[in-house]
């Protein structure tokens, strides 16, 4: 079973994540190791990075992500930005070495109108830089599948294959699988069957031992929309299904997999989605849907889907009826919309 847990908020200092995330029932944490939204940093403190230490080690949390900056663009054209891209993410590795964090998870780039091949070539030079200072660091550079809005590149297993292929030290890289942007970029998960053929082709493509993390994500949009949008588990389009399968698929016993869904001050949704997540692991393939089916409000269940849809989704919050019968199989479509 994937073990699972959130993005948290570093406010009061970095060490403060882990003890909220511990408090919310997550077993993995991935955080920010600075301002994601601005180039400078405060310098992490020897006490702020002795508790954070300390704090793994008393609540059990080995494995820790941090997820780069917004602002860096490692294949930018723009030479300003590349070179500042290219000292800030050399920044946040180190600040990952000093905290002890063994992941950064990074978006590919975008390549603003130059094209994919002039960005991943931009991109494997500039990891090659970053992976040859400071020395002897160990931290993995996880690329993030995107969900190819805009001129992004990491949106075909091939662009994240063609990458890896070029770095001279490809084991200081591999992949955090994003469910919701491999759904926006065309890779239909929604089915066991469709499920199965994403994960060979990513096998084939890129190799599934290079997954090393998951953004579990559910998508506001439908499949291949090419567009960015978050929403909680079993809610959006992707439904419950591909989660319920990747919580069963034995590959990824001991991953750690982050929600990044929309949250609340008081991370009551966190909990709601880590609830549901839970449920569906062991969760059996048996029956089919009733004549009614229960729904979230908002959800994408599809009448002849899974009978355990309704039932592990739960913890969501509350239920609406939305009635079908066998005469009128797009009544739940019309509801819907």
């Amino acid at each position: 079973m994937l073990k699972l847990g959130a993005h948290m908020s570093i406010a009061g200092g970095v060490d403060k994540a882990i003890l909220l995330g511990k408090k919310l029932g997550c077993e993995v944490v991935q955080i920010f190791t600075k301002n994601s939204n601005q180039w400078s940093a405060r310098p992490l403190g020897e006490e702020e990075i002795a508790a954070f230490r300390a704090n793994r080690v008393a609540f059990g949390m080995p494995v820790i992500a941090a997820h780069g900056s917004y602002l860096i663009n490692l294949c930018s054209a723009d030479s300003v930005l590349y070179r500042r891209s290219l000292e800030a993410f050399r920044h946040e590795l180190e600040r990952c070495e000093m905290l002890g964090i063994p992941y950064l998870i990074a978006h590919p780039g975008a390549h603003g109108g130059a094209g994919e091949k002039e960005a991943i070539a931009r991109l494997t030079a500039a990891l090659e830089a970053v992976f040859e200072r400071p020395a002897g660091c160990s931290v993995m550079v996880l690329l993030e599948i995107t969900a190819g809005q805009g001129s992004s590149v990491g949106h075909r297993f091939e662009h994240l294959a063609e990458i890896i292929g070029r770095i001279r030290e490809p084991r200081r890289l591999g992949v955090c699988f994003d469910t919701c942007h491999a759904h926006a970029s065309g890779y239909d998960m929604r089915t066991e069957d469709g499920y199965s053929r994403t994960f060979e082709e990513f096998d084939r493509t890129v190799g599934i031992e290079r997954i090393k993390a998951f953004h579990l994500n559910d998508c506001k949009k439908e499949v291949g929309c090419r567009i960015d949008r978050h929403w909680h588990i079993g809610r959006g389009f992707l439904g419950l299904e591909p989660f319920r399968l990747l919580m069963n698929d034995p590959r990824f016993d001991g991953l750690p997999a982050f929600l990044e869904t929309p949250k609340g001050p008081d991370y009551a949704e966190d909990i709601r989605n880590l609830r549901a997540l839970r449920r569906l692991a062991g969760d059996p393939v048996t029956k089919r849907v009733p004549r009614k089916l229960r729904l979230l409000p908002g959800s994408r269940v599809k009448a002849g889907s899974l009978a355990r849809t309704a039932s592990a989704s739960a913890p969501l919050g509350a239920f609406r009826a939305a009635a079908t019968s066998r005469k009128d199989p797009g009544a739940l479509e019309r509801k819907r919309g």
